[in-house]
């Protein structure tokens, strides 16, 4: 394993290793701030971040307004104060060594607003914004507005170049680094396109040296491309390091330093890391931003596949083979289905769901009425963390802050699903029923010698580790 060298990002020299954000209390100020003492990029994640009372407790997230606008309010207040608080608990450990980031969500409710206010409450604190979910036009935009470098996160060559034309090409001084992550094998939301086999994983060196050579039409040959998805050990990356066809690289862990004594995670959701089989990590888009996204395969996931498989289309009125008259909600409104839905509909009000809601592609879906109860609930309750939400029907934008279409409750609310694992994962049963977001290799942790005995490192260690090539 040939050496890891220092290479140039953001205008400093550090290891090219980079801690992936992770959204929601996960990726914290503490877990950062270790990862850049180490010399490295720490990034904690600016996405409804902890803020603390004085007792060092964090801040529940409650919501008291009466409307979404005004629950968004509320939200970005949250945000903006919890960033506040990561950030500058981040740059207090690291002491000046390697860098601080941000980690946003284009597509998170009021993005723009929560990271110009958190650059303008926090300057010299953050040395990079990392962005992705979306296609951050304006990030070089902010960045350039507090002289700051912007990453943004790209799965392809194709995003990056519809992303310079657009605005970076203005603003290339400030391009610290391009994030190129693995839309098979990243843990949270993942890019792939319409276009691409969720089910065929392609090989990421053809994508990324696909992604260099763009870079080198706009004179990027020096600025870093950091892969992120799949690294685990960076001995199985050596022929990209020092690689001169892919120019300079560093390597994004996000899945790594969920597994660190710093890591803010829970005890049992450590433990569970330890205990992933392969294929334990599920693909999957049921995210109500309509992303793919990964996450391990528990109650959670599966209750949202039986809800989704008890789904059978309807008619408005009699048409084709749409002839069997079925009732929907309290008042019975008559829908019309064909008979073999019928019998498959009359089966599952028989084992309990006999709930039926609407979707908004003229489909029902079957639940308990303990469920249905549940999802409407979630759906009233919106405050609005997502730029367009499809479980609520939630836009940001006016005048009705609605995205046109009828609430989607094959979905979910991601707020409250990932504000609960992140401060209840000590318990086993919190983990069961949430969203539990992975990278697809967490498998690797039961089978790293590193991790023997139910060994957990501290990020130094890591660090120390990772170096070797292991």
């Amino acid at each position: 394993m040939q050496a890891i060298n220092a290479i140039r990002m953001g205008g400093v020299d550090v290891l090219p290793l980079v801690e992936g954000g992770k959204g929601v209390a996960i990726s914290n100020g503490i877990s950062a701030g270790h990862w850049a003492a180490g010399g490295g990029v720490g990034t904690f994640s600016a996405v409804n971040a902890d803020s603390y009372d004085e007792h060092g407790n964090p801040i529940p997230q409650l919501y008291h307004a009466r409307t979404r606008r005004d629950r968004h309010e509320e939200l970005i207040n949250y945000a903006v104060q919890g960033a506040l608080t990561q950030a500058r608990r981040a740059w207090d450990i690291a002491g000046g060594k390697g860098r601080i980031h941000a980690n946003i969500l284009w597509e998170m409710g009021g993005a723009e607003r929560i990271i110009t206010e958190v650059l303008e409450q926090a300057k010299g604190v953050i040395n990079g914004i990392t962005c992705g979910a979306g296609m951050p036009y304006r990030l070089s935009e902010i960045a350039a507005r507090f002289n700051v470098h912007y990453y943004p996160i790209v799965s392809s060559s194709r995003a990056f170049n519809a992303l310079w034309r657009r605005a970076y090409s203005k603003v290339s001084h400030l391009l610290g680094g391009v994030v190129y992550e693995d839309p098979w094998l990243a843990g949270g939301h993942n890019g792939l396109s319409n276009g691409e086999d969720p089910t065929k994983p392609e090989d990421p060196y053809p994508r990324v040296l696909a992604l260099r050579k763009q870079m080198r039409e706009y004179g990027l040959h020096d600025t870093p491309i950091i892969m992120a998805g799949g690294v685990w050990w960076l001995e199985e990356w050596a022929h990209w390091i020092d690689n001169k066809e892919l120019g300079p690289i560093a390597f994004q862990f996000g899945t790594r330093p969920l597994l660190t004594q710093e890591s803010p995670i829970g005890s049992a959701w450590k433990q569970r890391l330890l205990t992933l089989e392969e294929g334990d990590v599920f693909l999957n888009r049921f995210s109500p931003t309509g992303f793919y996204s990964s996450a391990v395969n528990n109650d959670f996931i599966g209750e949202l596949r039986d809800r989704n498989d008890r789904q059978v289309a309807f008619a408005a009125e009699a048409v084709g083979e749409h002839t069997a008259e079925y009732g929907v909600g309290p008042r019975k409104r008559l829908v019309y289905l064909t008979p073999t839905d019928l019998t498959r509909a009359k089966a599952w009000e028989a084992q309990g769901f006999t709930e039926a809601l609407r979707t908004p592609d003229s489909t029902l879906i079957f639940v308990t009425p303990d469920k249905a109860r549940e999802i409407l609930k979630d759906q009233s309750d919106c405050m609005g963390c997502l730029s367009t939400c499809r479980f609520s029907n939630w836009s940001q934008h006016g005048p009705d802050f609605d995205n046109g279409k009828r609430a989607d409750p094959r979905s979910f609310c991601i707020q409250k699903t990932l504000q609960d694992i992140a401060h209840g994962s000590d318990d086993p049963a919190v983990l069961n029923r949430n969203l539990m977001f992975s990278g697809h290799n967490a498998y690797r942790f039961g089978k790293d010698p590193f991790y023997s005995n139910g060994f957990i490192p501290t990020v130094r260690q890591l660090v120390e580790r990772i170096m070797t090539g292991r």
